[in-house]
């Protein structure tokens, strides 16, 4: 008998473990073990304005944002949706249309 939870999207049973998520094949959602385990993050990340953040959200961008090895800029108010939080320096990962995976700081998002 499994023991992981099921799909809070779709009620799936078929979840499985992907590293820290799970996942969902039927749906393909994607949610942390953390949150799923009810245990508490004492790594809260925060935007420019201080507001709290959480894996699922939608941010807005509020600088010009170079890309790394590449001549693409991510503008100004430019919102992406559906952010996950991980560790690190770059505590935002994200798909930004048009540019692709990429990692932002929070310090250059505000929630909307």
């Amino acid at each position: 008998m499994s023991t992981l939870p099921q799909c809070p999207k779709c009620n799936s049973a078929y979840t499985y473990e992907d590293g820290l998520m799970f996942v969902c094949p039927e749906c393909a959602h994607e949610w942390p073990k953390v949150i799923a385990e009810g245990s508490n993050d004492l790594n809260i990340v925060r935007d420019a304005n201080g507001n709290e953040l959480k894996s699922g959200d939608t941010v807005v961008v509020i600088k010009d944002l170079k890309v790394k090895g590449s001549t693409l800029v991510v503008k100004v108010g430019t919102k992406v949706k559906n952010i996950r939080l991980v560790e690190g320096d770059h505590d935002i990962d994200c798909k930004i249309d048009g540019i692709g995976a990429m990692q932002l700081k929070s310090e250059f998002v505000k929630k909307a």
